[in-house]
């Protein structure tokens, strides 16, 4: 399913469920000491689709370990994020050099419970959605927004090391209609304006070069959303400009 959404260049592994074959390499271990076995097997199952992935971008199997804040921690020249809801396991992975960061979340695309739209939403967003509900009514827009947010939270925060509020991420879906782009009905594009002003966020946020961009796509229950940030361009060498020569 992410694989349909993500740009070309970066590696997906998915499952419906877990995997019976997973298991943890010993650095991975720390993240789950303690935990029930549905969050142990979860847990196993991500990683073991994250070196699946490596795989395909001809990497070697690497551990997956949490950091300080249980954000993964990928290989030297790796980006990546991963995802876990009821029914479904994902990893996505690309190479550093091609993208900043990578951000992908999935949920049960079901409504929101009451008042959980009024803590996430930006003060614009709430009418954005109620005009794409007139159009397309079947989409539970509260969750792709929800879930946009989420993804975005895990670029951001692998980006720049910083926490980022849910209202603090502006997410525009397009006027009516033109959410679903290329997509067909089930799905679309949208872009984010970050408005972070705490810590290195407020710093990354000043740099308007940075482009995050997502896609979102509707299927088998379930909510599915890629979130990708692209490296900056290199400044040009003094002396050198982007005009023809003279």
């Amino acid at each position: 399913m992410l694989a349909r959404i993500v740009p070309p260049g970066i590696a997906v592994a998915e499952s419906f469920g877990d995997l019976p074959d997973a298991r943890l390499f010993p650095a991975e271990e720390a993240g789950v000491r303690g935990a029930l076995d549905g969050r142990r097997r979860e847990y196993t199952t991500v990683r073991h689709l994250a070196r699946i992935a490596m795989r395909e971008l001809a990497v070697p199997p690497a551990a997956v370990p949490p950091g300080a804040r249980r954000e993964p921690l990928w290989p030297a020249g790796i980006v990546g994020s991963m995802t876990h809801c009821a029914g479904y396991r994902a990893a996505a992975l690309g190479r550093a050099d091609r993208h900043a960061a990578i951000g992908v979340d999935a949920e049960p695309h079901r409504p929101l419970p009451p008042g959980v739209l009024a803590r996430i939403a930006s003060r614009a967003e709430p009418p954005r959605l109620a005009r794409l509900a007139e159009r397309r009514p079947d989409v539970h827009w509260d969750c792709v927004l929800f879930s946009a947010k989420e993804a975005v939270y895990k670029a951001w925060f692998a980006l720049t090391g910083s926490g980022l509020a849910a209202r603090e991420a502006d997410v525009g879906f397009g006027a009516e209609g033109e959410a679903f782009g290329a997509f067909g009905a089930e799905g679309g594009a949208f872009g984010v304006e970050v408005n972070a002003v705490r810590g290195g966020g407020a710093a990354v946020a000043r740099r308007p070069p940075l482009a995050m961009s997502g896609r979102w796509y509707v299927d088998r229950g379930l909510v599915f959303v890629a979130v990708t940030v692209t490296p900056r361009a290199p400044a040009p060498a003094p002396g050198q400009g982007s005009g023809s020569a003279g």
